[in-house]
């Protein structure tokens, strides 16, 4: 994922983020907002050895289609 993908989609990531690697605070996440060098930084501190496999899974998140923000509400007839 490049710095581009990365600031573009955040709103989006840091929700899949912190579902998939908790350690992730949401002060840490204030403190990314979208910049991929303190995402790559943050990602070192919190896992570590574990750093590569969050990156790749970023990669791997950024490949998925983007989802719409609201899907249409199916209306209930009587």
């Amino acid at each position: 994922m490049n710095r581009d993908q990365l600031k573009g989609r955040w709103t989006q990531f840091k929700g899949e983020l912190k579902k998939k690697w908790g350690k992730f605070t949401d002060d840490d996440l204030q403190q990314i907002e979208g910049d991929y060098d303190k995402f790559a930084g943050k990602t070192q501190e919190r896992y570590g050895d574990k750093k590569e496999e969050v990156l790749k899974w970023a990669d791997q998140w950024k490949e998925q289609p983007q989802q719409t923000k609201e899907e249409p509400v199916a209306r209930r007839t009587r």
